[in-house]
């Protein structure tokens, strides 16, 4: 199911790029090939239409992504946040490492070198 969700959430954002692309903000675009007064759709039709689709989309894409985050598989989740637990609480104490000799003490390795 949240594969199916997915697919729809990109295949909605490609028709969303298109429509917006295909939309001019000067009033131009798609709607100004059909400037013919015998068009079906003319002008202002047009730009409804483009405008209505762009409106659909976004709210179908909000919709989708909510749906998304409802049917997000949480097994995987749990299963690697496990893991992360594990490997937290396994991990050695940095104080409990042995501690490297110093090079400002005096050797202490050779017995009696007052002779």
């Amino acid at each position: 199911m949240y594969l199916l969700i997915s697919v729809l959430i990109i295949v909605v954002c490609i028709f969303m790029v298109l429509i917006v692309l295909v939309q001019n903000s000067k009033g131009g675009g798609l709607a100004s090939n059909f400037a013919g007064s015998n068009q079906i759709m003319g002008v202002r039709k047009t730009a409804d239409f483009l405008e209505k689709a762009t409106w659909t989309l976004a709210v179908s894409l909000l919709a989708l992504s909510l749906l998304a985050s409802l049917t997000m598989p949480k097994g995987k989740i749990e299963a690697s946040r496990s893991a992360m637990e594990k490997n937290i609480n396994e991990a050695q104490d940095p104080n409990a490492l042995p501690n490297f000799p110093n090079a400002n003490q005096p050797n202490q390795a050779t017995p009696d070198s007052t002779k």
